[in-house]
């Protein structure tokens, strides 16, 4: 193996890799793990049949802070009283809204989501929470580290909540100085909410710089 194209954890690096992305097999979800992979570019993706994926593909799905598509009909219902949000306040429950999907399958593992879980008690991963009284409507999460959030999943059990979420989610970055949201790769519920597709090589070099901003979540 040549050494020089991989970094520490055996990871090819992400310039170095083809358009699917795939840069590592195996290892661990450890915090220091997960940390060093998200300032890489990196993240993990896989099931329960098969061992722990790392990707980075080109290219890559982001959002602009300022690019979500927020029809007039969901911002009648945002400014509702339809609905009320939290930070924080049930990320576990949130992750396992994500999590049920029995009619699809899911990557988000029991394993994934005791190492996310860690995460967030860590100060590394955050949920908004979207609740019809004192029900969990909806939520969404992911990693926010410097400048950079990277959103893994969000979940609705009420029409519209997980896209409350999002207006949330979005409206809290933009307030604390956020500047990059990784939403990784594209579908089509992403796109109709604003999220485009730019370069590997553009995205490694955003997240550099968003990483060496001095924000806070809190």
């Amino acid at each position: 193996m040549n050494t020089a194209i991989y970094d520490d954890y055996g990871w090819l690096h992400p310039q170095l890799s083809d358009e699917t992305g795939l840069v590592g097999v195996g290892g661990d979800l450890s915090v220091e793990r997960l940390l060093a992979a998200y300032r890489r570019g990196i993240f993990p993706w896989f099931d329960s049949d098969s061992p722990i994926l790392w990707w980075s593909p080109d290219p890559r799905a982001i959002f602009e802070l300022d690019g979500l598509i927020v029809t007039q009909r969901l911002a009648r219902t945002v400014r509702s009283a339809k609905f009320t949000h939290t930070l924080d306040r049930a990320f576990r429950d949130v992750m396992l809204g994500c999590a049920d999907r029995p009619e699809t399958g899911t990557w988000i593992t029991n394993e994934m989501i005791e190492a996310y879980c860690e995460l967030h008690r860590l100060g590394y991963a955050h949920s908004v929470e979207v609740w019809q009284g004192d029900l969990l409507a909806g939520g969404i999460y992911g990693v926010g580290l410097g400048g950079f959030f990277a959103g893994e999943s969000m979940f609705h059990r009420v029409t519209d909540a997980s896209k409350v979420a999002m207006v949330h989610l979005f409206n809290h970055l933009r307030q604390r100085g956020y500047t990059l949201f990784d939403t990784q790769m594209v579908t089509p519920h992403t796109v109709r909410m604003g999220a485009i597709e730019i370069s590997r090589e553009q995205y490694l070099i955003r997240l550099q710089q968003a990483l060496s901003q001095n924000v806070t979540w809190m």
